[in-house]
């Protein structure tokens, strides 16, 4: 009779701890979420909630397969079985990722080089700490039947850009020519879709080839009644001119990594698990692309597949390992950002290699392939409107 009431004190106390642990976990969060993050590390129920580094991860576009290694880096648990909790923040015409990152906002941002430099020389401390895109996907499109297959066939046409910093690799392009931007070509702002060139009102029209360019080839032509197909249109690109410039990459704070080692942690661990992310969509086609439309619905499912195929091609293969600076690119980036006067100079402490190849290092220990030497892409059938 007497153990009874030692029984219920027993589970009084176990009742008491509970509620004390539980209030413990959620300092930084919900219950719900500190549960999320707890169950995602790859350790089931040993991770402790108190354990997870909140990172927060700004994007320069809207959500899509662009972004798609981020995004299966969150839903495969890569991000947590590191000890990091990832809010990915989408962007817009009017977020700024180098800003958001370089006021404090954020923690990690994805933009492009060029870009990047200009906000650099005006005072950010930003640095690139993974170099994703290894490849420039911007194209100058025009139809076929328009004369235009070459940059010096451009002379004397009406030539459609997006501003905004996109344009770079256009300008350099028409100068390495011989063309003046300023009288050779009407140069004209373009919207950020197709319609211009659809309609006939431009001659050549900007587009990245994950994006825009598909854009052409959903759309039904009114001559044939199918889909337009890429012998109807002509295509210049920038990697072959030789003015390409660097894209995507990850961006951290320069002040933070050189005094706060527990952030530069936290750098070597994202780089590591978004690398990974990023294999993953390469080896897991399929499923990286429902992962991608579970998280941006409002695009349809062959645009987002051919999205991918083309990124994943703008990716791999990377010979010294995903997200380790290819050198000769980055000079190449350096030399027309500084010859078009888009920067005065360019330092090249404004990239690094030392936690990409920590990441890659980690990875491969881990038996991942970084590098997709043997890497080929998919054939993906376009739907009308890309559905």
């Amino acid at each position: 009779m007497r153990k009874r009431p030692t029984l219920w004190r027993l589970l009084a106390l176990l009742m008491a701890m509970g509620l004390i642990a539980a209030a413990c976990g959620d300092s930084g969060g919900n219950a719900t979420d500190t549960t999320a993050a707890a169950g995602g590390d790859g350790g089931g129920d040993t991770q402790a909630p108190a354990e997870m580094v909140d990172v927060k991860l700004q994007l320069q576009w809207f959500t899509q397969a662009q972004f798609a290694g981020y995004f299966a880096a969150v839903d495969q648990g890569f991000y947590k079985d590191l000890g990091l909790n990832v809010e990915i923040l989408e962007g817009g015409v009017d977020i700024v990722p180098q800003t958001q990152l370089d006021s404090g906002a954020v923690d990690f941002a994805i933009a492009w080089v060029p870009k990047a430099l200009v906000s650099i020389e005006e005072g950010a401390n930003i640095v690139d700490i993974g170099q994703v895109f290894q490849r420039s996907g911007t194209l100058q499109v025009a139809f076929a039947d328009s004369g235009i297959s070459k940059v010096e066939d451009l002379k004397g046409k009406t030539v459609g850009n997006w501003g905004f910093g996109n344009e770079f690799e256009l300008l350099a392009g028409l100068r390495k020519a011989g063309l003046d931007p300023a009288s050779d070509v009407t140069l004209v702002q373009q919207n950020f879709d197709m319609l211009a060139l659809l309609n006939r009102e431009i001659d050549a029209a900007q587009a990245m080839i994950y994006n825009e360019y598909a854009q052409v080839l959903e759309t039904v032509n009114p001559d044939t009644g199918e889909l337009y197909q890429p012998e109807d249109l002509s295509v210049i690109n920038w990697n072959d001119v030789g003015t390409a410039m660097l894209q995507d990459a990850i961006w951290a704070d320069a002040d933070r990594l050189d005094s706060d080692p527990a952030y530069r942690d936290t750098a070597v661990k994202f780089v590591q698990a978004s690398l990974k992310g990023w294999a993953f969509c390469r080896d897991n086609f399929d499923q990286c692309v429902d992962i991608v439309l579970q998280n941006a619905p409002t695009l349809g499912k062959s645009h987002q597949a051919w999205q991918l195929n083309e990124i994943n091609q703008l990716i791999w293969p990377s010979p010294a390992g995903a997200g380790v600076m290819d050198k000769a690119l980055w000079d190449q980036t350096k030399e027309v950002a500084t010859s078009e006067n888009i920067v005065s100079s360019v330092s090249d402490d404004s990239f690094r290699t030392d936690i990409a190849e920590e990441a890659v290092a980690n990875l491969e220990n881990e038996g991942v392939d970084v590098k997709g030497t043997g890497y080929s892409p998919t054939t993906v059938t376009l739907n009308e409107g890309g559905n």
